[in-house]
């Protein structure tokens, strides 16, 4: 009972009336619902009410779930995962049996339209579907040798022409967000990888049906030249792709999946995909600007040095040897210096990377104890890889931004002191879950570049 039901509503072969479709919807996103709640309410002790659940923006969700642990946000996300595709699924078939285009379910993912769809769908009377175009049959006998040169050369132009459709719409629409409306968001990094899915593996698969690999294939390729391109007129820096392509690749092969379905379950001509086109703009054009998490790195050191040795380094450390850890060998911002003008509360600190200069301005003053500043004007975070010389990409002008740094001192027995960095920053891309894992760790390695050198110029001082 249970595998069949699962087979219904992971699968796209068995059609959904109105009534289906409205009960198996109600009950799985009240299921989802209470889950969602319970855990909310266990690590945070709110209500996470129906309205936080229901909240068309998925960014304003996020809002309702601060103080809950990031891995269970993280564990929270992936369980959304098989709601949406049951989702789209579902709605794909309740559209085909409507007699209306599989290309209405891409909207599920449209907030507001989404709740629309939802409602249209549940009643809309059946009508009689649409046989699918059925696939050519192979020539038998000595004829079947002399079809495979035509066969590949079908698969061939099917295949350009569905990468060809894809980069009509990832470029437009990666360009729009990032340059017009200034958002990297769910649009952007969710919807684009998508509908470069569906879209180019429709096209592949239209009249002459292919196998799923060779779906993947064209989607991944889709992908690729998309970034390619982007690359190519320094729209966007090979850093960035790179660390992107975890999130695009199998989001896009989910895509690829869906559109191959509608190829094969129904008679869409291609001329429709420009249904599944316009989903990616939609949800970057309604989707509002919500102000980022602010999270937080410490790093602490033991140094064999008394606090007023120490302090003097934290206010002012002379020039950092060339950087060789990894993570700044490959472009990211190094710390070098630091100066300061001034004394107290109301000084300006400098400290110098290798892309510019942090101007930070001093809000607590203890000498020996703590040294506090917030960060008014900061350098790019890297340089960009790029095959043009100094391009510097959209997401390098304050989508990471460090706002608040600290250095705490705490004498210990022996002359030794606990010296602790604390930096607070902001990530405004999305999902922040996964890019604040990277800038987490960007973020330390800066720490350890710069306590490292304080540690030794104290205890070569003290020596």
């Amino acid at each position: 009972m249970l595998a069949a039901r699962l087979r219904f509503w992971f699968g796209f072969d068995a059609p959904v009336d109105r009534r289906t479709y409205l009960l198996n919807g109600a009950g799985l996103m009240a299921c989802k619902y209470l889950i969602d709640a319970v855990v909310v309410g266990a690590f945070t002790g709110r209500l996470f009410t129906p309205r936080d659940y229901l909240n068309p923006v998925w960014t304003m969700r996020q809002q309702a779930l601060r103080g809950v642990p990031t891995w269970a946000v993280l564990a929270l996300a992936l369980w959304t995962l098989p709601f949406l595709w049951v989702g789209v699924s579902m709605s794909m078939r309740r559209a085909l049996d409507a007699g209306r285009s599989a290309w209405l379910a891409l909207l599920f993912f449209v907030p507001l339209v989404n709740y629309a769809l939802m409602v249209l769908l549940s009643v809309l009377p059946s009508e009689p579907r649409v046989p699918p175009l059925s696939p050519l049959p192979p020539l038998p006998g000595p004829w079947r040798s002399e079809r495979v040169l035509p066969v590949l050369d079908d698969r061939l132009k099917s295949g350009l022409l569905g990468v060809a459709a894809a980069l009509a719409v990832a470029i437009p629409t990666v360009l729009f967000s990032v340059y017009v409306k200034k958002s990297y968001s769910v649009g952007l990094f969710l919807g684009t990888p998508f509908t470069v899915g569906s879209i180019s593996a429709h096209v592949f698969n239209y009249r002459h049906p292919r196998t799923a690999g060779q779906t993947h294939e064209v989607v991944i390729i889709s992908l690729v030249l998309a970034a390619g391109v982007l690359l190519l007129f320094a729209a966007e820096g090979a850093f960035c792709l790179a660390l992107a392509f975890p999130l695009a690749i199998p989001v896009g092969i989910v895509g690829g999946i869906f559109g191959r379905a509608i190829a094969l379950r129904s008679a869409e001509p291609p001329g429709r995909t420009g249904l599944a086109a316009l989903v990616a703009p939609l949800l970057v054009l309604l989707e509002p600007h919500v102000a980022p998490t602010v999270h937080e790195v410490v790093t602490v050191v033991e140094v064999a040095a008394p606090a007023d040795v120490v302090w003097r380094r934290v206010v002012s450390f002379p020039d950092l040897p060339p950087p060789s850890e990894w993570v700044f060998r490959i472009g990211v911002a190094a710390p070098l210096r630091a100066r300061i003008v001034g004394t107290g509360v109301g000084a300006t600190r400098f400290c110098d990377f290798t892309t510019g200069s942090f101007v930070e301005p001093i809000t607590a003053w203890q000498a020996n104890r703590v040294l506090a500043f917030d960060i008014t004007a900061q350098a790019p975070p890297m340089h960009e890889w790029s095959p043009y010389r100094d391009v510097n990409p959209p997401h390098l002008d304050g989508y990471f931004r460090a706002t608040h740094g600290e250095f705490l001192l705490t004498p210990l027995p022996g002359g030794r002191t606990r010296l602790e960095g604390r930096t607070t920053y902001v990530v405004d891309m999305f999902p922040q879950s996964y890019w604040t894992l990277p800038a987490g760790r960007i973020v330390a390695a800066i720490h350890r570049r710069v306590l490292r050198h304080i540690k030794a110029t104290a205890e070569e001082e003290h020596r």
